[in-house]
C-alpha cells in the first residue's frame, strides 16, 4: 500500500520552496527606511517615525483584489502587471483620505506550484510597491488544489498609510460651496468591470487577446491589460503645490464611476456639477461601446469613462491643483464645481 505524501495531494514543497527563494529580491527593490530587518520572521516590521516625526498620527488601511482582469491575464500569458494593479487598488483608495503609503502585503493562492507564475505576479507588485513608494514588507502564497484548477490564480492586497490627523481629508466635513473639482485621468479601465468588458469582448464579439484592435493601434491584450495608474505621486506633488489643508475632498473613480463614488464623501447639503464637455472619452470606451451596444448610462455606471480620480480645491487653488496633477501623457483638468443643493436634487450631476 502506497504512502499519501503531501506532494500526492497536490502540493509539492520543494517547488514551493524554489518559488519562495525568487521573491526575496523582489521585496528588497522596494524597502524603505521604515523597515525594520526581521529574517525569518512570521510578520513584518514597520517603524513609524523613521523618516518624519508624526506629531498625531493616524493610521489608514486598504484592501482589495484586481477581480476578473486575471482571467485576461491568465489568456494573454502576461502576468508581471497584474500585480501593478493589486497594488494600485489598494493605494489609491487610501489616498483618497490623504495618506501617505507605508506598506504593502499581497495574498496569492493557486491551484498549483508553479515558481515561474509566481516571480512574475510578484514582479507587479513589488513595481506598483515602487510606484506608490510603499514596502512590501510580506505576503502570504497559498497552494489549494481542487479549490483551484491548475493555471487558476487570485490575488488580494493590503495596504498601509499614514496621515496627520489635523490634515485627514474628509469631504463630508471639509467640502465647501464654491470648491472646484479637479479631474485626474486614468490610464483605461483600470481594474473594473471586466466581466462585462471580457463579455463583449470575448463572448460576444470573439475577439482574442492577440486580435489588433484598429481603432486603438494596439493589440486587445495591450488595451486591456495596460495597468492601473497609481497616484501616490501625483497626490504627494498636489499637497506641496496647494497644502494638505486645501485639499477639501478625494475620490477614487472605481466601479460606479463618477456619481457613486464622489457621493461617498459629499456632505447632504451639496451638490457636484460635472460638465461632460470637459472632457473627451478615451477611445478604448467608446471602442467598448460600440462593440457591446452599451448604453451611456450603464458606461458612466460601470468604468471611470477616463477620469481616475476627482479631488477638490478651493476656486483660488485649481489651477496650482491641475498643474500639480499634471504629466505630459496625462494632463488633470477642471470637471466641475460644488455647489447649494435642493433637497430632491441629486448630489452628483453630469451636465
Amino acid at each position: 500500500m502506497s504512502e499519501f505524501t503531501y506532494r500526492s495531494a497536490g502540493v509539492d514543497l520543494e517547488l514551493y520552496e524554489q518559488g519562495m527563494q525568487k521573491l526575496p529580491k523582489l521585496m528588497q527593490r522596494t524597502l524603505t527606511s521604515g523597515v525594520m530587518e526581521l529574517p525569518g520572521g512570521f510578520a513584518g516590521l514597520f517603524r513609524l517615525n523613521s523618516e518624519r516625526q508624526w506629531q498625531d498620527p493616524v493610521l489608514v488601511s486598504g484592501t482589495d483584489g484586481v477581480g476578473t482582469k486575471i482571467k485576461v491575464a491568465t489568456a494573454a500569458g502576461i502576468h508581471d502587471t497584474i500585480g501593478i494593479d493589486l497594488v494600485a487598488m489598494c493605494v489609491n483608495d487610501c489616498l483618497c483620505l490623504g495618506a501617505t503609503p507605508l506598506f504593502f502585503l499581497d495574498y496569492i493562492a493557486m491551484g498549483k506550484d508553479d515558481p515561474a507564475l509566481l516571480e512574475q505576479l510578484v514582479t507587479g507588485v513589488s513595481e506598483g510597491c515602487v510606484q506608490s513608494e510603499a514596502a512590501l514588507i510580506g505576503g502570504e502564497t497559498a497552494i489549494m488544489p481542487d479549490l483551484y484548477a491548475v493555471g487558476d490564480f487570485d490575488m488580494a492586497g493590503f495596504c498601509v498609510g499614514v496621515a496627520e490627523r489635523s490634515e485627514l481629508v474628509n469631504g463630508r466635513e471639509l467640502l465647501q460651496d464654491g470648491d472646484v473639482l479637479i479631474a485626474i485621468p486614468s490610464s483605461g479601465f483600470h481594474s473594473n468591470g471586466y466581466s462585462l468588458v471580457r463579455k463583449v469582448v470575448f463572448e460576444h464579439a470573439g475577439l482574442s487577446v492577440s486580435d489588433t484592435v484598429s481603432e486603438l493601434a494596439e493589440s486587445v491584450g495591450q488595451a486591456l491589460l495596460r495597468p492601473t495608474r497609481i497616484y501616490a505621486r501625483t497626490l504627494a506633488a498636489l499637497r506641496k503645490q496647494v497644502g494638505a489643508n486645501n485639499i477639501h475632498a478625494i475620490a477614487h473613480i472605481t466601479g460606479g464611476g463618477l456619481a457613486e463614488n464622489f457621493s461617498r464623501v459629499m456632505p447632504e447639503s451639496l451638490q457636484a456639477v460635472m460638465h461632460r464637455d470637459s472632457w473627451q472619452i478615451p477611445p478604448l470606451f467608446r471602442w467598448l461601446q460600440q462593440l457591446g451596444s452599451i448604453a451611456e448610462q450603464e458606461m458612466f455606471r460601470v468604468f471611470n469613462m477616463g477620469i481616475g480620480m476627482v479631488i477638490a480645491v478651493p476656486a483660488e487653488q485649481a489651477e496650482a491643483a491641475i498643474a500639480a496633477c499634471s504629466t505630459a501623457d496625462y494632463p488633470a483638468f477642471r470637471l466641475g464645481e460644488i455647489q447649494p443643493r435642493n433637497e430632491s436634487a441629486e448630489q452628483v450631476i453630469l451636465h
